[in-house]
């Protein structure tokens, strides 16, 4: 069976698993305080040209999300999100299992509308009774979204000063920042990223990594103790090495971004294939992950051989996900392709 189910069904990038090898009998501080991590950590601010930013190595995308929300808000804020944020419908409930409500907002193929998020701030606060409500504690946005598509730099600079227009942090989800910012037409730098949000991470786990995610809080912005409330959490790995080896590796000579490029690519040839033999993509994606409509005999030929995602009916057909990866080999999209 060729997988085009997900971008962390490989293990890691072979030259991560080299290092982690040369390294295996090499004795480190634990928690994040070796030599790997304070190299990785600093190879990521020359990257996103902010040398004063503080940076930190958490396990996973769920708990990154869970722990920064749950930082840096108050005990009565909620987190504004769209309704397709990962946050609000593919994490288990965990950031209201932390205290926090999701407040939803209208998705537009997965994007939030700044004029949209506007508005709703300013209908929560000329409403009389807003002491009695869940106050919006900060802004969450994917790069890329769950659907693929990708914000524009206008767009982020928009929902950016609504965000400082109400004094709220800005929060970038980048589980496939990667992907995002290597899409086809992406006119977004990291750097430029780095200027508009209060904190966002680089996702290890879906683009090469073992696993873990890099938080950076880009103006010397972290929360008070913030390493404490790693651990609270359940975030923290006591083997950090794993994770700062992880980083230094995918940071060197751009690996990160150069893999990243490589599943658009295939991604971006399974799409034109799709379009050219007649079938109807559900969003117009730039990025790894292509949605497509799919009837249920189709389905059912593909599935003999092919591993993918169903994820939603539309009409008479079925929303499918197709996700490419760092390691998504060109004749396995040569086969999909083939089999269309």
């Amino acid at each position: 069976m060729i997988s085009f189910e997900s971008d962390y069904n490989n293990g890691c990038h072979e030259a991560i698993l080299k290092r982690l090898i040369e390294t295996n009998n090499e004795r480190a501080t634990g928690y994040g305080l070796d030599d790997y991590c304070t190299a990785a950590k600093e190879k990521i601010r020359l990257i996103c040209d902010k040398p004063e930013a503080d940076v930190f190595f958490l396990v996973g995308g769920t708990q990154t999300n869970a722990t920064v929300i749950d930082a840096m808000l108050h005990s009565y804020q909620g987190v504004l999100s769209v309704e397709t944020g990962h946050i609000n419908v593919h994490e288990s409930g965990a950031i209201e299992f932390g205290g926090h409500k999701v407040l939803a907002l209208p998705s537009h193929d997965g994007k939030m509308d700044a004029n949209e998020l506007n508005q709703w701030l300013q209908a929560f606060y000329d409403d009389i009774a807003y002491e009695h409500m869940v106050f919006p504690g900060m802004v969450y946005i994917t790069f890329a979204t769950e659907m693929g598509t990708i914000y524009t730099l206008d767009e982020l600079r928009a929902i950016s000063d609504v965000c400082k227009k109400y004094d709220l942090p800005l929060f970038v989800d980048g589980a496939r920042l990667g992907y995002g910012l290597m899409a086809e037409g992406c006119d977004v730098s990291i750097q430029q990223l780095a200027d508009l949000c209060d904190v966002f991470y680089l996702g290890g786990t879906k683009c090469g990594a073992l696993c873990g995610e890099a938080v950076v809080f880009p103006h010397h912005n972290a929360p008070a103790h913030f390493f404490t409330i790693v651990k609270q959490h359940g975030a923290l790995l006591a083997k950090g090495r794993l994770l700062g080896i992880q980083f230094d590796v995918l940071m060197q000579d751009h690996l990160y971004f150069n893999i990243a490029r490589h599943a658009v690519e295939q991604a971006m040839r399974l799409r034109d294939a799709f379009i050219a033999k007649g079938y109807e993509m559900y969003s117009n994606s730039p990025t790894n992950q292509q949605f497509v409509l799919l009837d249920r005999e189709t389905i059912a030929r593909l599935e003999k051989d092919f591993v993918f995602e169903q994820w939603f009916p539309v009409g008479e057909k079925m929303n499918c996900r197709f996700v490419t990866s760092w390691a998504t080999l060109p004749e396995d999209v040569d086969a999909l392709i083939a089999a269309l």
